[in-house]
């Protein structure tokens, strides 16, 4: 294993240690190296920059995955996002904000997503 590799698993471990099978075992059968793309990349690259802490990164990355509709990773991310100290009322907010940019239907399916990272953490009902 490279530098790249562990550096982005070490994120990993901190944002998401339940799903981090799941990237390799998901593709294994078809893109084995995408897993180790996405540790490599995002994990090890970006999200270790200086500047931006990791709260602030699963915020972003909950909101862009709220737009684009990604909701198997948005879940994932909703789990990184409460693993790094977001409050579930901070990651709602997002959600919501999102709103103006990419309208109600594609909100409410994030939001449902994000109710049910909230219910499997025994965190429903959100409040202040």
């Amino acid at each position: 294993m490279d530098d790249r590799f562990e550096k982005g698993m070490s994120i990993l471990k901190i944002t998401n240690p339940d799903n981090i099978e799941n990237i390799f075992e998901k593709f294994e059968d078809i893109a084995p190296d995408l897993g180790r793309f996405v540790v490599e990349f995002p994990y090890s690259e970006l999200y270790t920059r200086d500047g931006v802490d990791l709260k602030t990164r699963e915020l972003c990355t909950v909101a862009s995955l709220t737009t684009l509709g990604a909701i198997p990773e948005l879940k994932s991310h909703v789990e990184g996002a409460l693993n790094v100290g977001c409050t579930p009322k901070e990651i709602v907010e997002i959600i919501l904000q999102m709103s103006a940019y990419i309208g109600f239907p594609r909100t409410i399916e994030a939001m449902s997503a994000a109710k049910d990272i909230f219910k499997q953490k025994d965190l429903l009902p959100v409040t202040d």
